[in-house]
């Protein structure tokens, strides 16, 4: 929710919806770039996607997402691999200890909401 909370466009009307926006957008930047993402939310979403993989934490809750992010760069082998997009600083903290990269949510949504607009 870092990704879309960055931009105050309306997104907390309609949460599922600026989900499955979301995740359209990392479609066409994924391929476009040639880069395995995988978005992670605090609670399932109804949308698939053959192109990035979609994820949720195992119980809705404050924090949720970023226990499960942390989680999965702890139990990854290549955690050094690994660009975690986000703003909150304690999931930055968490996720550099463990060896990852952090990306700033903001920039990230302006880049892909530049490929989106080249692929259009």
């Amino acid at each position: 929710m870092n990704v879309i909370g960055s931009r105050p466009d309306g997104w907390w009307k309609n949460r599922r919806l600026a989900m499955g926006r979301l995740i359209e957008q990392l479609e066409r930047w994924s391929s476009a770039e040639g880069q395995q993402v995988t978005v992670v939310f605090e609670r399932p979403t109804p949308n698939r996607s053959s192109v990035i993989e979609i994820a949720h934490a195992p119980k809705a809750a404050a924090n949720s997402a970023d226990d499960e992010i942390l989680r999965r760069v702890r139990a990854d082998d290549h955690s050094a691999e690994i660009t975690v997009v986000t703003s909150d600083v304690a999931l930055a903290e968490g996720v550099l200890q463990l060896g990852a990269s952090v990306f700033p949510a903001g920039e990230f949504r302006n880049l892909i909401d530049g490929t989106a607009d080249q692929l259009d």
